[in-house]
């Protein structure tokens, strides 16, 4: 089969399409005919070599795939059946035209949705939906900052948020992306690149501040973040765009307004974990997709074979929503 390749750590034009063995099915999974993957962080870092690929997980990239189940391995007992449209949350593998996926990390891909719009849900959705409610546990009319609005988690999160009756503010660094936002559910945007954020979220926050902070950025947000957290605030840290060095009165700006900072990761949790957290995310949020309440954001597509493309427009933060890769059309499956 065909999938993205890399030889050793470096930029997007280390990337090439490669042939390797269709993996083997073991207990519990399911072998999937892949038509569309995508793109995330974690995939730049790990070209690069400083994401290491947890212990039993492919070392191909790509953490979500969208496609028909191609064969159903040995006891598996969720009721999978060959030819079902599916989505998966992948530890890693999704960049390929099959990959292998415990049964219980798979969603049916909603009703008229297409594989390239469902290969942008699991990783990003089910992250968003894990920062909101399985970590900050967000309530009714909490006030929530979401960093990286504009990016595929961001914009989720900004509607997950949104559906928790929560009030939102975003921070992005175009007006493209915190348009996107507003457009979502974003009642407050903030341009972080034409100056600090945390006299504004002060001030339209009224001096409460935020309830809850889901931060991929890290070091570099990190007092600002500090000032505008509310007492008994959240503040989950799962991402360090920004870096990770912290160089000031962090632990005494926590313990005077009795915050809580919470880091957080999902590709290395355990099965168990994720299972939960899949079956959670298609009860409460999956049909939502397909009344239209929720609406993934598709930034743009690319064949498998531009992958270095894909990650170049990751890398230069050009991406509004995801970027989906394809890799068969969707006519293969008619």
């Amino acid at each position: 089969m065909r999938a993205v390749r890399f030889d050793s750590p470096g930029g997007p034009d280390i990337l090439y399409v490669g042939n390797v063995p269709v993996p083997e099915t073991k207990d519990g999974e399911l072998l999937v005919k892949v038509y569309a993957s995508a793109v995330n962080r974690a995939d730049i870092l790990q070209r690069q070599g400083k994401y290491a690929v947890p212990p039993g997980e492919s070392n191909i990239l790509g953490l979500e795939a969208a496609g028909v189940v191609e064969k159903v391995g040995p006891f598996c007992v969720s009721g999978w059946k060959e030819g079902d449209r599916i989505m998966a949350l992948l530890g890693g593998g999704g960049n390929a035209e099959y990959v292998t996926v415990n049964e219980h990390l798979v969603m049916a891909v909603p009703p008229g949705m297409s594989f390239s719009v469902a290969a942008s849900i699991p990783e990003t959705w089910i992250t968003a939906f894990q920062l909101l409610h399985f970590v900050g546990n967000v309530k009714e009319e909490d006030n929530v900052l979401v960093h990286a609005a504009g990016s595929g988690v961001g914009l989720a999160a900004v509607q997950l948020s949104k559906l928790a009756s929560a009030r939102v503010f975003a921070t992005a660094g175009t007006d493209a992306k915190l348009s996107a936002a507003s457009k979502f559910g974003a009642i407050h945007t903030f341009n972080y690149k034409e100056g600090p954020f945390a006299k504004g979220v002060l001030e339209r926050s009224k001096g409460r501040g935020m309830d809850l902070i889901l931060d991929p950025v890290g070091g570099q947000f990190w007092d600002q973040n500090s000032s505008v957290l509310a007492t008994d605030g959240d503040w989950i840290f799962y991402g360090a765009l920004g870096g990770v060095e912290v160089n000031g009165n962090l632990l005494g700006r926590l313990l005077a307004k009795r915050g809580s900072l919470k880091a957080t990761t999902l590709r290395p949790r355990t099965l168990q974990y994720k299972a939960e957290l899949v079956k959670r995310f298609s009860e409460k949020i999956v049909p939502l997709f397909a009344n239209g309440v929720l609406k993934p954001v598709v930034d743009c597509e690319f064949p498998l074979g531009r992958i270095a493309d894909a990650h170049r427009h990751m890398e230069g933060n050009r991406n509004t929503g995801k970027i989906v890769l394809v890799v068969r059309s969707e006519a293969e499956a008619q």
